[in-house]
């Protein structure tokens, strides 16, 4: 199912050139605005070597500032701002298609295996 997913995202975004778990940094930089680089990852659940190649990657295509302290805090670029802007409606596009795909019971269901899981 994650694979479908991913898949699903993958097409919606490759016009932007970013992946899924970049696109989940840059709205979450968006709400945070400058953080630590550590914090992104435990706020998202995402490893840290994940973390560091998206953010490495994202810093490199201009979108994220960065500073030069041990434990580096970033923000969004102006570039990167613009880009999130941009993303919002992709967003809520995946989620509307995933959602007419899966209907009311599809959420619930999934809901319920999240709780099951946690």
């Amino acid at each position: 199912m994650s694979r479908i997913v991913d898949n699903m995202f993958r097409g919606y975004l490759q016009d932007f050139d970013i992946t899924e778990n970049q696109m989940t940094i840059l709205f979450a930089l968006k709400k945070l605005g400058e953080v630590e680089q550590g914090v992104v990852g435990q706020l998202l659940s995402l490893e840290r070597s994940t973390v560091s190649r998206n953010i490495s990657m994202l810093y490199k295509k201009g979108y994220l500032l960065k500073s030069d302290a041990y434990r580096p805090h970033i923000s969004l670029s102006p570039e990167g701002a613009a880009l999130v802007t941009k993303l919002v409606p992709v967003w809520e596009d995946i989620m509307s298609n995933l959602y007419d795909k899966l209907g009311e019971s599809g959420l619930a269901y999934l809901k319920e295996i999240e709780l099951k899981i946690k």
